[in-house]
């Protein structure tokens, strides 16, 4: 039988972990709230249902954790997935964005052909933070003709203001806040 749950009972889920990766850092661990069935549906169903108004194509997960949620949404919504990774990792001719970092950079592709012209496509990750790869996976889908219809984050860090750098991305949405 399926608990009834809030977004209050997923954010007591959520693991806090001090100085992780670094001294001054809280990391906000999904792994103990995606361990639990309920959990994981109830995340799944309130990403998808806050899209439920909008036609979606496809759902763009940023690796790795974008496919943790990306996939499900995609099935739930009966549209396609499309995998946003790290170089190399994708076999066909791929374009890239390389975005900024606290200490240089770093780059994400897709593939060339992931996406037809016009396609509706809604980017997905699991933490906004400083807003930086959400808005380099967006650049990726505007580059390859697709049309955003926003973001989705299972978490979002409030103070590092990532959803300022979205703007232009369609809309943002996030379950929890920290």
């Amino acid at each position: 039988m399926t608990k009834t749950l809030s977004i209050e009972d997923v954010k007591t889920q959520i693991r806090n972990v001090p100085n992780f990766p670094k001294e001054g850092i809280i990391f906000r661990d999904i792994t103990t709230g995606i361990k639990n069935g309920d959990t994981i549906r109830f995340m799944i169903d309130w990403l998808c249902d806050q899209f439920s108004d909008s036609k979606i194509d496809y759902i763009a997960g940023i690796e790795s954790r974008g496919f943790i949620f990306g996939m499900p949404m995609a099935y739930k919504l009966g549209c396609g997935f499309i995998p946003i990774r790290k170089p190399n990792k994708l076999p066909a001719k791929t374009v890239s964005e390389s975005y900024g970092l606290e200490y240089g950079t770093d780059t994400i592709e897709i593939h060339a052909d992931a996406i037809e012209k016009g396609a509706n496509v809604l980017v997905v990750d699991d933490l906004l933070a400083t807003g930086g790869t959400a808005f380099a996976a967006c650049n990726l889908v505007k580059k390859i003709g697709g049309n955003l219809v926003g973001t989705a984050f299972l978490i979002e860090l409030k103070d590092l203001h990532g959803r300022e750098k979205l703007k232009d991305c369609g809309k943002t949405v996030s379950m929890l806040e920290y």
